[in-house]
């Protein structure tokens, strides 16, 4: 039987599970390497999400356990967006505390998102130490955490539309942003939307992340330290409970992991890549969950294709249609995989909404990014790319209405290889790529402050 147990709790969504996923394989791996291969980590997912992932049968020691669905199962998240999120805040503890009480396993550890603040209050009742997991960027939990410093400044729950373009400069470690820049939960409890004013469903997030924080033992945030080191430094300096950071959490980032084998059942997405000359094809996926319209999906066609430049196309839905469409310059597919194709020869740049898992997954893999962001933090990861990186441009910037010519336009600039801005984008790319992949190796920045955290969490009475 195994002497220590980790209980890992994401917010059950795929851009939370999955990094979550990766540090756990990455903490079992060091925690293997270093004789302590009896803690198993008990990953908390409910039964829909389980239909969804698939065990690593390499490391049995990181296994589900499940919980009852938060929303009844003729709803879904896509459509019930607001009721699934209260549910998840409000439906979710006590399940989770029946599921803790028939553990045969005592619980010497639980790493919960940092989102929900319900699992900490549990840690706190039970007396089990808890790390606060951030899958998102330190530059994002430095915002929410600094909710004290945008209402002093009456910057907090204002009317965007007239105050959009006011600095914030007095953040700590934090370049200047514009007030349009920050993210939802901080523009009130409604907003207005193309379809009339709704509720905010992210209003609740920064008390919750300030509650965690305050009752957590330490925090663990998903990024690289070289990437956001002034933030981290001021993070730091201000919060009293340790702070890490766990790498990008991405699969292929554990030292010593090798990628999959070229096989004849390589996906056909993988071959067409093949047939293409180094760094020439576009990769354009917008995320898996946020959308653009109907209208803007054609515009945005008939510009890749006007470009004249090879891309590959991720678009959930009217795949068919959409290929027609495109033309043999491009390939459309519902799904692939994402950090392979980044990592394939023939991708010369990324067209991404700027979720966090994609930005990681591209400065991980080299690969610029044309950034198209959307909403809550991607803004801030598209300020990381462009301004502070300097490894991509903005699409929104150029491109606020959605015109086929500028598109083909800005995509050619963007991928023009005998471009000075271009080449010299690309020499950023691969010194990030390169402190990326370093960070997880032996003295690397996360390498250390995960042997850190080991050390540290072993402190606890627990251990």
């Amino acid at each position: 039987m195994a002497r220590n147990q980790v209980v890992v709790v994401p917010y059950p969504g795929r851009g939370h599970i999955n990094p979550l996923l990766n540090l756990c394989h990455l903490l079992s791996s060091k925690l293997n390497q270093n004789n302590y291969n009896t803690t198993i980590f008990s990953v908390v997912v409910t039964e829909e999400w389980l239909g969804f992932l698939n065990p690593d049968p390499v490391q049995t020691n990181v296994r589900f356990v499940t919980i009852p669905n938060v929303l009844p199962s003729e709803l879904n998240r896509g459509s019930n967006l607001v009721s699934f999120i209260n549910a998840v805040y409000n439906k979710m503890e006590g399940p989770f505390e029946e599921m803790l009480d028939k553990m045969e396993v005592k619980v010497d550890l639980i790493i919960a998102d940092a989102t929900m603040n319900w699992p900490v209050d549990v840690a706190n009742r039970r007396n089990i130490p808890l790390a606060a997991y951030w899958p998102m960027s330190a530059t994002m939990f430095s915002v929410m955490h600094h909710v004290d410093l945008l209402e002093s400044h009456h910057h907090l729950y204002v009317d965007v539309s007239e105050k959009g373009n006011e600095s914030i400069d007095y953040i700590p470690g934090i370049s200047s942003l514009k007030v349009a820049d920050i993210p939802e939960v901080f523009h009130g409890r409604f907003r207005q939307t193309t379809d009339g004013i709704v509720p905010n469903i992210f209003s609740g997030m920064a008390p919750n992340l300030i509650s965690t924080t305050k009752k957590a033992d330490c925090v663990l945030i998903s990024t690289t330290y070289e990437l956001e080191s002034k933030v981290i430094d001021a993070l730091r300096a201000r919060i009293d409970i340790p702070v890490y950071t766990s790498g990008p959490n991405i699969p292929y980032s554990i030292p010593n992991q090798t990628k999959p084998n070229p096989s004849s059942h390589e996906p056909f997405y993988l071959k067409w890549l093949e047939s293409k000359s180094p760094r020439t094809v576009l990769y354009v996926s917008l995320g898996s969950f946020l959308s653009v319209s109907s209208a803007a999906v054609d515009e945005i066609v008939a510009g890749l294709t006007q470009s004249g430049v090879n891309f590959l196309w991720v678009a959930r839905g009217e795949t068919v249609k959409l290929q027609e469409m495109c033309g043999e310059k491009g390939l459309v597919v519902e799904w692939c995989d994402q950090l392979r194709v980044l990592s394939h020869s023939s991708i010369g740049g990324f067209w991404t909404h700027c979720g966090w898992n994609s930005v990681k997954e591209s400065v991980f893999s080299g690969v610029p990014m044309l950034t198209f962001p959307i909403q809550f933090d991607q803004p801030l990861n598209s300020i990381a790319i462009v301004k502070d990186w300097k490894i991509g441009l903005k699409m929104r910037k150029e491109v606020e209405v959605f015109k086929r010519d500028k598109i083909a336009e800005l995509v050619r600039q963007f991928t023009d290889s005998e471009s000075v801005e271009r080449i010299e984008m690309m020499e950023r790319a691969k010194k990030l790529q390169d402190i990326c992949q370093s960070s997880v190796n032996k003295g690397g920045s996360a390498n250390k402050d995960l042997d850190d955290f080991i050390r540290d969490i072993k402190m606890y009475p627990h251990y």
